[in-house]
């Protein structure tokens, strides 16, 4: 909407004619910016900023973190990545790490991957073994799960806890 837009637009020209925070970001001390926003900036009269009113302005499928906003401010980067952009990332990282020979059998271990990293209620119902649950599942059924190699099934759980952070996936 036009108005969330606008609402992005003040905090983006707010944040960046504030010599502090660009001087930070120059100097790549994210952690300092992102302290000082969060005590400067956030919650003032003027524009009562928040970042969960910038997440729904920005209008991404995912969680956006406060770093990643303050990137796309100061034209670090061009755009927010989509949740399936992120996936494919990650995926990809897996599939380096753990260099998979099954070519025939990737795309049932894409799409587990992609469903376990992104569904909480699939999740939720491998690290509990009710397989049975996946019969009635619309985003991955039973026959999807059987198509994954046994060594996938308990490899991809372990990866995931391992190495990546499922909460940039909450929509």
């Amino acid at each position: 909407m036009k108005i969330d837009r606008m609402f992005f637009d003040r905090f983006e020209h707010s944040v960046r004619d504030n010599p502090t925070i660009a001087q930070a970001v120059e100097a790549g001390q994210w952690d300092r910016v992102i302290d000082y926003v969060n005590r400067e900036v956030f919650d003032r009269p003027e524009e009562y900023y928040t970042l969960d009113k910038l997440r729904k302005a920005a209008a991404v499928d995912r969680r956006v973190s406060l770093r990643e906003i303050l990137e796309k401010v100061f034209g670090l980067i061009p755009r927010f990545k989509s949740r399936d952009e992120l996936l494919e990332e990650e995926f990809a990282k897996f599939v380096a790490d753990s260099k998979p020979d099954e070519a025939a059998a990737m795309p049932a271990i894409k799409t587990f991957f992609k469903a376990y990293v992104s569904n909480d209620q699939v999740r939720g119902i491998i690290e509990r073994r009710h397989y049975t649950d996946l019969a009635t599942h619309p985003a991955f059924s039973t026959r999807d799960f059987k198509a994954v190699p046994a060594r996938y099934r308990t490899l991809i759980p372990e990866y995931v806890k391992d190495y990546v952070s499922l909460n940039q996936f909450a929509p």
